[in-house]
């Protein structure tokens, strides 16, 4: 059996086609979940903009959100009529990392093949596979994904906030408190004040951390930073690295670069008081290297690490998350700027080409 699903699809082209696919049922081990929402992420924009390559025909989507329609044999985890949070990296649960709790350094997961964890696609067009993009696929009516990337959360949490919990929220929040333990009173600087940035913004204010050095190229998106919780702006340019040493008394404790832009990583270290950390939270197109003043990272003691997911474990931190957005300490719902449906998707991401702040998101 299988249930006919709109999707938006990626053929080559920026512009994303609106289709109809078909989704199977689940197999052993896999869920099968009617989507509420799915983000609109820069990510996904990497892809339909050539930045990264993936498989092709590409249902696009990766942080969302829903209801879990039915299970395969063997799931444990969920049950029809749960809500749902869907992890764009689900672990094998088989290989060491696993083994070791470090589920996001998995060697085993079959997420960014774009595949279930038995080498087949979900969803079909035409009878030919076609590829949920990081084997989650949200901007389309139903997915299935392997039971590990489907975390239950309360029905309370509101389906556009669950789905950018899933990524942007759990990865600004695990960079801050998983990667790079920042400790109260510490100085922090955040370059780039999209999803993500904001998302890092809330964490080190729940971390005590102070002062906070907000980056970013438009008056909008500082203004949204300052509500966030930052407590200096400063406009991207070139005397911007000493506005952010004297906000910062000589240099930051510790500074993320949450865009992904190789010149603003490359100047991290520069950002740094001795013995401060960078943390590369954005990611950077293929093919792009970055040039790192080695000798002065030695000299000073600095450290320049890499987040990825912000080492998020999906089963411990998105109801950690959740519970924090329903104590009212995680204003996630401030994120979002825009909701529009599947059929607006397109101007969403030619809003973000633009320069539009906050989080677009795809309410179904």
């Amino acid at each position: 059996m299988t249930t006919i699903s709109r999707a938006a699809l990626h053929v080559g082209s920026p512009v994303l086609d609106l289709v109809d696919v078909d989704v199977k049922d689940p197999g052993p081990g896999e869920i099968l979940v009617r989507m509420g929402a799915s983000g609109v992420c820069g990510s996904d924009r990497h892809v339909l903009d050539g930045d990264w390559r993936m498989p092709s025909p590409t249902v696009m989507g990766h942080e969302g959100a829903g209801t879990v329609v039915a299970v395969g044999d063997g799931v444990t985890t969920a049950r029809a009529g749960d809500h749902v949070i869907l992890a764009w990296f689900a672990p094998c649960m088989k290989c060491r990392a696993c083994a070791a709790g470090r589920t996001w350094v998995c060697t085993g997961s079959h997420s960014e093949t774009c595949l279930l964890p038995d080498g087949s696609s979900p969803m079909t067009r035409d009878g030919e596979p076609v590829y949920p993009y990081l084997a989650v696929g949200s901007m389309s009516e139903y997915t299935v994904v392997p039971e590990q990337a489907a975390v239950v959360v309360p029905d309370g949490v509101p389906f556009e906030i669950a789905a950018l919990l899933g990524c942007s929220v759990s990865t600004g929040f695990g960079a801050v408190v998983n990667d790079a333990g920042v400790e109260p009173g510490r100085a922090a600087v955040v370059i780039g004040a999209g999803g993500v940035g904001l998302s890092i913004i809330m964490a080190l204010g729940l971390a005590g951390a102070n002062p906070i050095v907000a980056v970013d190229v438009t008056d909008e998106a500082l203004e949204l930073a300052a509500s966030f919780g930052a407590t200096h702006l400063v406009r991207a340019g070139d005397d911007a690295a000493a506005q952010i040493r004297e906000a910062t008394d000589g240099g930051a404790d510790y500074a993320f670069e949450a865009i992904g832009r190789p010149e603003s990583i490359a100047g991290m270290p520069e950002l740094l008081a001795r013995g401060g950390t960078g943390v590369v939270v954005g990611l950077p197109p293929e093919d792009r290297p970055v040039a790192i003043d080695a000798l002065a990272l030695a000299e000073e003691g600095k450290r320049l690490i890499g987040s990825n997911y912000g080492s998020t474990v999906p089963r411990r931190d998105f109801p950690l998350l959740a519970s924090l957005y329903l104590a009212g300490k995680l204003p996630v719902d401030r994120l979002i700027t825009h909701r529009v449906g599947l059929d607006s998707v397109n101007g969403a991401f030619d809003a973000m080409r633009a320069g539009a702040r906050g989080r677009t998101v795809v309410v179904f």
